[in-house]
């Protein structure tokens, strides 16, 4: 039944190959689907049959939409308790939840302390403000406006990490204060793809392309050749006309972008983003674009946030204390900095 329904979204391309040592050739085979994680993913493969690949895309698709769902804030799912359901039963109850939910939390509670509080998942209740106000500006652009601070400070006074109570044995989350609210939308898909792709490499599937929504998980290498795999850093500037910033060649690395110009709402003519800071609790205004790359996905994920809420030498000095960690600043006037070590790790020249 879902390999049927699976079946429908996938859009399967392929570009033979020929290889160089008269073993059996493997063919690149493309698959996209739409709805998981609002956003379009994409995953790359390479395989002597389309069977094959198929059984790959599928189980992506599979274990990707176990996390969908778990991880959605907006949507209740008949018989799953998920993030939703945490931030519902605020003040009045722990819920029982799958070890999914408990393990991306204590993610969460790490990338919060390696990025000094620039990443947090219990900053819900601000950032609910901001996405309400977002989706009536888009809905209603003429009279779109801006939450008062007043109500955002209120807010803020609700977003201590240390207040979400997780019951491992009872495997069980609670938060006691009920005007607390949890969003994941920082690390949630990064660590999901992370994870998917431990899964791929158990069962395995060693050499792969994920994407969803940008965020990309490259591992191992392409097909007989095994050359790198080769993924563009987007031009935030779409009206340039120039294509990507760079290609990036990447082995076994996450490559995760934050940027200002992909979800935000105009006021009096004045864009708002949806990356909030939080300490000045607004849109943060250092940069255009912050790419990251590591190795976990999540930690990119967590990291291309973290560094986008920071002054660029403060970003910097977090990037430099990391192990195998690099970034691309892009700023507002189309200048670019990068890490120290950027450029050997990408392979650009």
């Amino acid at each position: 039944m879902k390999r049927k329904y699976i079946s429908i979204l996938i859009v399967i391309m392929i570009a033979l190959l020929v290889t160089a040592c008269g073993g059996p050739k493997k063919n690149r085979y493309e698959a996209q689907f739409l709805v998981l994680f609002d956003t379009a993913t994409t995953v790359i493969g390479f395989a002597e049959t389309e069977e094959r690949f198929s059984e790959m895309a599928n189980l992506v698709y599979d274990e990707l939409e176990i996390y969908h769902q778990l991880y959605d804030i907006y949507n209740g799912y008949d018989g799953i308790n998920n993030i939703k359901t945490i931030n519902e039963n605020a003040g009045i109850a722990p819920v029982v939840v799958d070890q999914k939910i408990i393990d991306l939390i204590r993610f969460s509670k790490d990338a919060y302390e390696t990025t000094e509080g620039k990443v947090n998942i219990a900053f819900g209740s601000v950032l609910k403000i901001w996405h309400d106000y977002r989706e009536l500006g888009t809905d209603d652009p003429l009279n779109a406006k801006l939450p008062t601070i007043e109500e955002l400070a209120n807010a803020s006074l609700h977003t201590d990490i240390e207040g979400i109570i997780v019951d491992e044995a009872a495997s069980t989350v609670f938060l006691p204060d009920p005007d607390m609210r949890l969003d994941v939308g920082g690390i949630a898909k990064g660590y999901a793809v992370e994870r998917v792709s431990d899964t791929l490499v158990d069962l395995g599937y060693p050499d792969f392309l994920i994407s969803v929504g940008g965020n990309v998980r490259a591992s191992g290498r392409r097909g007989d050749d095994q050359s790198m795999w080769r993924v563009g850093i987007q031009n935030p500037d779409a009206d340039s006309g120039k294509g990507d910033l760079y290609t990036a060649s990447l082995e076994d690395l996450s490559l995760v972008t934050s940027g200002d110009y992909i979800r935000y709402y105009t006021v009096n003519g004045e864009r708002y983003h949806h990356i909030i800071d939080p300490e000045t609790l607004m849109p943060a205004r250092y940069f255009v674009a912050v790419t990251i790359i590591t190795e976990d996905s999540g930690m990119a994920d967590a990291l291309s946030t973290a560094v986008f809420n920071l002054p660029f030498e403060e970003g910097l000095d977090l990037v430099d204390s990391l192990e195998k960690t690099e970034a691309l600043w892009v700023f507002h006037d189309g200048t670019q900095k990068e890490s120290q070590g950027f450029k050997t790790m990408t392979g650009i020249q």
